[in-house]
């Protein structure tokens, strides 16, 4: 049997089934949203926000759309304490349970098997005993390594997407967040380098 390492940050998760999921891979707190039902549950937001300001929270949506919006309402809910976000990759499939696929046609939190979800996690730097501090990887920075701004910028980011595991629709500020956890500012471009197609010699 596979041991769950230990999470000390409490989870987010937006359904009953994702946390199901979660607590066969993963030793800690699980919070669900209920989805959408989070706008308007003032004592599930107030646990949130008193879980980010203690043991930190890590948000972890689906990789839709509807998973996007409750990730970036929770952005602005919880303006204190500390959030790690921790992405899934956009896996087109069908969870077991459900008799169709959903509106996306991606899996959620509850489809993704434990070697991916441990992954995102680590890329997050949340399984290690004390989570990591995140550097300062800014839009600018991404602007001087061809990642925005110039005519190839978008097929790098989704090659770096890819490659990465993360969905295809995370945005640049969110592609930073990410990239925080992963490398310094020094260090992004070997990390880049090691993950990105080799370019062809001009």
């Amino acid at each position: 049997m596979n041991s769950r390492p230990k999470i000390t940050p409490a989870i987010i998760v937006e359904g009953k089934y994702d946390k199901i999921r979660l607590e066969s891979v993963v030793d800690a707190v699980i919070v669900v949203t209920g989805g959408f039902q989070i706008y308007h549950n003032t004592e599930q937001l107030a646990l949130i926000r008193h879980y980010a300001e203690t043991t930190g929270i890590v948000i972890l949506t689906d990789a839709d759309a509807a998973g996007f919006q409750i990730r970036g309402y929770l952005k602005g809910a919880v303006p204190n304490g500390t959030v790690y976000h921790v992405y899934i990759p956009g896996i087109h499939g069908k969870e077991h349970r459900k008799r169709l696929p959903s509106a996306e046609g991606l899996l959620g939190v509850e489809g993704i098997d434990r070697e991916t979800l441990l992954n995102a996690f680590a890329r997050a730097g949340v399984l290690d005993a004390a989570p990591r501090p995140r550097s300062n990887i800014t839009p600018q920075l991404l602007y001087q390594l061809g990642l925005t701004g110039t005519p190839d910028c978008t097929a790098r980011r989704r090659a770096l997407l890819t490659a990465l595991g993360l969905p295809p629709r995370l945005s640049v500020k969110g592609l930073c967040e990410v990239l925080s956890t992963m490398a310094t500012e020094t260090e992004l471009p070997e990390l880049l380098r090691s993950v990105l197609p080799k370019e062809a010699p001009s």
